[in-house]
């Protein structure tokens, strides 16, 4: 059996919480990659799950995993309409 050499990633997510309780979280860098939860520790097993799959059909698709942008940070705008 041949062994594929392994990779690290680092992929920043963004997490939200909605007025339900339910934690949503976004990977930026990957087309279509998000999912929810109710707790935290759900919620992270979910991401790790889901990013692997869209890294699979990444490769899939395009035969590569694609370069991401450099995180920069998050800004919270108050804007008043």
């Amino acid at each position: 059996m041949k062994m594929r050499n392994k990779k690290v990633y680092n992929f920043p997510v963004i997490i939200e919480k909605d007025e339900t309780g339910y934690y949503f979280a976004r990977v930026p860098a990957l087309k279509s990659c998000y999912t929810q939860a109710k707790t935290l520790p759900e919620l992270y097993k979910r991401v790790r799950e889901v990013i692997l799959l869209c890294l699979e059909v990444e490769e899939q698709l395009f035969g590569k995993i694609p370069e991401r942008n450099e995180f920069v940070g998050i800004q919270n705008l108050e804007i008043v309409r």
